[in-house]
């Protein structure tokens, strides 16, 4: 299973964002408080969330909180990591993987970090942009572990026009 984890997210696009990446995927989405936003139906449909009633999230009031409920192989993004994404496999379909990402401002705190320097990776990306957005940081790595894992029960053609679309 794979799982997306925000900690402390702050800005509601960027949720609202990977919450459509989670309905995608299959994956399910923790999100660690204080958030900065409300969540509530008026945020989520601005945010053009349209599957929510098929999305499976949990919110917790703290890391903490979260470490208590959840067991698996727990992965760190954070730009002073010095692996890349793609270095660590993935492959192993019955594993509980954690994708962690932290807050848009600062990230995940340091100490946390400090905890998990086997876990922590980065994206690699030029030195002249310090990050790359949350959402499209969550897209890229949830679809490598998806890549690892043959895509596992997702659809490799489009459902509704049908398979032979361009063909025909």
């Amino acid at each position: 299973m794979i799982n997306i984890v925000l900690y402390e997210p702050e800005i509601p696009q960027n949720t609202g964002n990977i919450m459509r990446t989670c309905v995608a995927t299959g994956s399910v989405l923790h999100l660690i408080e204080p958030l900065g936003f409300l969540l509530n139906d008026k945020t989520i449909k601005r945010c053009g969330v349209n599957y929510i009633d098929k999305l499976k999230y949990y919110v917790y009031p703290s890391y903490e909180d979260f470490l208590s409920k959840n067991k698996g192989t727990f992965y760190y993004f954070t730009r002073y990591g010095k692996k890349p994404h793609t270095s660590f496999d993935y492959s192993n379909k019955d594993e509980n993987i954690y994708l962690i990402f932290g807050k848009e401002s600062t990230g995940i705190p340091k100490e946390i970090l400090k905890d998990n320097l086997n876990n922590c990776m980065r994206i690699p990306m030029t030195k002249d942009v310090r990050a790359l957005n949350l959402s499209n940081c969550v897209a890229i790595v949830t679809y490598e572990v998806l890549r690892q894992q043959d895509y596992r029960d997702l659809l490799k053609t489009e459902p509704h026009k049908g398979e032979n679309y361009l063909e025909d």
